[in-house]
């Protein structure tokens, strides 16, 4: 039986995606209804500049008392859009603690205080859910979360952030350097004003944490995520890419060690096989690759940001989130009960791309690879070539941790022919 009486939900912010949110909820009112079982209704929107014209959105449902909204009481549901710390994490507390549950798309508040925020949910019994938080409307949290529930999920591999993906698929295909890219991605709105949380990494870290989260029943927080940016990527690295068939990615990689004791996270540049999925994601769009026991490789692909895709994952969990509370019952919440520990970023296994500037003369080569012998790096292939008196040499590894490169590059900066460390790149996804 329909129930007549409405959900009422508040809307926190009402930018981009705060304004998508609303406007689906209008017109796909009747649809919402059927879906749910109850009619959701638009009950109040805080924002910070009221005098603001938005269309579609009755006035005396604006406010900027954003506290006294969901201190109402009548709030079945709030919609969390602002985004940062805070004001967020006080107001979703609040929420919970005066009867509502909880859509959010915070990415930074949930790889920081996700676990308190869980706690506080559960403790009121309201649902916490955040599938806009990451890969915008790729449906990616509740697969892993519910439909992977029972599995063992040993690694994902994603491309998180449209943006950074923009700036090296424009490097690959048509040769622009860094900055050219990033000025493109700035003049089609692809890139904010201040790019830095995307192309230092930070957005994809803050994801990376809580896919590692869901993936490992283990709390990952920001903190324990390796973050390397993409602003030194350069035309020469892509050349060198494309000289062993590969491309590439900033990735956000989390994965359970060999022995399944323990999990890393992890964001960072890195050289994929062409033949690799991921390889050919182009633009702005996201895509993740998830390696498990049971279901084998998976990968969920789609536009990863912009008002539209990231309303329609909010839009989905608000449905989820309804029908939870008609019945009067919740959706999953925290799981951490593997409480795996995170190892550091050293004890990390992949094979290396490294690009040397040598002085050109006999016996540079054999100082070289003893460096690598001595610190347990094994070399797959090497490849030099120069002329004047100056050569570069590009040397290939196979699998080693990251604290064992780190100890060779050390001492190859000691070698007198060594001129310099031209660039370091992983190579992932073989």
């Amino acid at each position: 039986m329909m129930r007549t009486r409405p959900l009422k939900v508040a809307l926190l912010g009402c930018g981009v995606v705060g304004s998508e949110v609303a406007r689906i909820m209008t017109t796909h009112a009747d649809d919402l209804t059927a879906r749910i079982g109850a009619p959701v209704e638009l009950a109040g929107v805080a924002v910070r500049r009221p005098d603001r014209v938005r269309e579609g959105i009755a006035p005396e449902l604006v406010t900027t008392d954003a506290t006294a909204l969901v201190k109402r009481g009548d709030i079945d549901v709030v919609v969390e859009v602002i985004g940062g710390i805070e004001p967020a994490r006080s107001l979703i507390t609040t929420a919970f603690e005066h009867g509502a549950s909880v859509v959010s798309a915070n990415k930074a508040l949930l790889a920081q205080d996700g676990a308190a925020l869980h706690a506080v949910a559960e403790q009121h019994g309201k649902d916490l859910y955040y599938e806009a938080a990451v890969a915008g409307a790729i449906p990616l949290i509740r697969p892993v979360r519910e439909s992977l529930a029972g599995d063992k999920i040993n690694r994902v591999m994603g491309i998180v952030n449209g943006t950074t993906n923009f700036i090296l698929d424009k490097m690959d295909s048509t040769g622009a350097g860094y900055q050219e890219a990033l000025d493109e991605a700035t003049a089609l709105g692809y890139a904010e004003a201040d790019p830095t949380a995307d192309v230092e990494g930070f957005d994809a870290a803050a994801k990376a944490a809580i896919l590692a989260g869901i993936s490992f029943h283990t709390r990952v927080r920001l903190d324990d995520v390796y973050r390397e940016g993409m602003t030194e990527v350069t035309a020469a690295d892509f050349a060198s890419a494309k000289e062993m068939g590969c491309t590439i990615k900033l990735l956000a990689i989390c994965e359970r060690a060999e022995d399944g004791a323990s999990v890393t996270a992890r964001v960072h540049p890195a050289m994929i096989p062409l033949s690799h999925p991921l390889a050919s994601v182009r633009g702005a769009y996201n895509a993740v690759f998830v390696e498990s026991d049971a279901a084998g490789q998976l990968m969920f692909y789609g536009p990863g940001a912009g008002g539209s895709p990231t309303a329609s994952a909010v839009l989905g969990d608000l449905v989820a989130v309804c029908r939870n509370r008609l019945s009067g019952t919740t959706g999953p919440g925290e799981s951490a009960y593997a409480a795996l520990p995170v190892s550091p970023m050293g004890d990390v296994v992949t094979r290396y791309h490294i690009s040397l500037d040598v002085a050109d003369k006999p016996g540079v080569l054999a100082q070289v690879a003893t460096v690598f012998a001595e610190h347990g790096v094994s070399i797959d292939t090497v490849r030099q070539s120069g002329k004047d008196g100056e050569a570069s040499l590009v040397v290939v590894t196979h699998r080693a941790s990251d604290a064992a490169l780190t100890g060779t590059v050390e001492a190859l900066r000691k070698l007198d022919t060594v001129r310099g460390v031209a660039s370091i790149m992983r190579v992932e996804g073989e």
